[in-house]
């Protein structure tokens, strides 16, 4: 069995160390960790490097390069430089428990891996000094843990740190363009041609810090927004588009019959007249997670307020 984790660093001097010795403290031992630097200024490919020439399975894939590609293009990259079972994506800046690997593998085994598999676990919450802010994300922030694809195509609760996708899931990951997250358009694939699998229970710290590219919600995030009302609404507007957009490329992948048409349905939505708005949002019972977020959406694509049609 062959595992391949993919670490994406960018100015990760602060927490990078701790990271990476958490995935060497792991319980299943064979596994190779593939880093690619996206252009840091700080010390982080120093420490790439010591790890390095510390471990065999440390493999520094652009030790020679510093081009910036982003974090979607720069786990691309890493996905396609070897071919592995298993993929394991990891940021720079978590604590992997010691179980990780084997918590999740044990899962996948349950599964027929000539299906697309994505699996999920929770994560806590912490500080900068691992002190627990969260017991469970997925709780505090989503309510419950998406398996569907009708869940799934309005709302992420994939956390990419916690997710492990398969060979056949890897090789329909074909572009990088248009896409919202790396973790959500695999679980968006996965729920569609295969299995989304969530394990409930924690299998990483999430350092909550000032530095975070996507961070967890904080009260002091959600203020600011409430405090800007027009700037909230264009911010719901830009997520329910970039969504649509995201999942029209599962319009490209062989689908059955009833997915097709629920992946249809969301993305056509808004071009729809007032009452076959409405009767879509009903009848394929799009929503979100919580009954107030529900609420936003359903509301805005029923009204259009805001919508400035491209």
């Amino acid at each position: 069995m062959v595992i391949n984790i993919l670490m994406s660093t960018y100015n990760g001097e602060r927490f990078l160390a701790e990271q990476i010795d958490s995935i060497r403290r792991q319980t299943v031992t064979e596994w190779n960790l593939l880093i690619r630097d996206d252009g840091s200024s700080d010390a982080t490919p120093g420490i790439i490097q010591r790890y390095v020439e510390m471990d065999s399975r440390i493999h520094f894939i652009n030790a020679q390069e510093r081009v910036n590609f982003g974090v979607i293009k720069n786990f691309y990259t890493l996905l396609k430089h070897s071919r592995a079972d298993f993929y394991f994506f990891s940021d720079q800046d978590d604590i992997w428990l010691d179980n990780k690997l084997e918590v999740t593998l044990k899962e996948a085994q349950r599964y027929d891996q000539t299906k697309p598999l994505l699996v999920y676990t929770d994560l806590k919450i912490v500080d900068q000094e691992l002190n627990v802010l969260h017991e469970s994300m997925i709780k505090t922030q989503s309510d419950h843990a998406n398996t569907e694809l009708v869940q799934e195509l309005t709302e992420n609760t994939v956390t990419g740190g916690t997710a492990m996708i398969n060979s056949a899931l890897a090789d329909l990951w074909t572009s990088y363009e248009d896409l919202l997250m790396h973790d959500w358009y695999l679980a968006l694939v996965a729920a569609a041609m295969g299995n989304l699998v969530y394990i409930n229970q924690p299998t990483e710290l999430y350092r909550q810090h000032e530095s975070n590219v996507l961070g967890a919600r904080t009260w002091s995030k959600r203020m600011k927004n409430w405090l800007s009302p027009h700037k909230l609404v264009e911010k719901y507007w830009w997520l329910i588009e970039s969504s649509q957009t995201q999942a029209r490329f599962l319009l490209d992948l062989d689908l059955t019959d009833e997915k097709r048409k629920l992946v249809e349905a969301f993305v056509s939505v808004l071009d729809k007249p007032l009452l076959e708005r409405i009767a879509t949002l009903k009848n394929f019972k799009l929503r979100k997670n919580r009954a107030f977020h529900t609420l936003v959406f359903r509301s805005l694509i029923i009204t259009k307020f805001g919508y400035r049609s491209k």
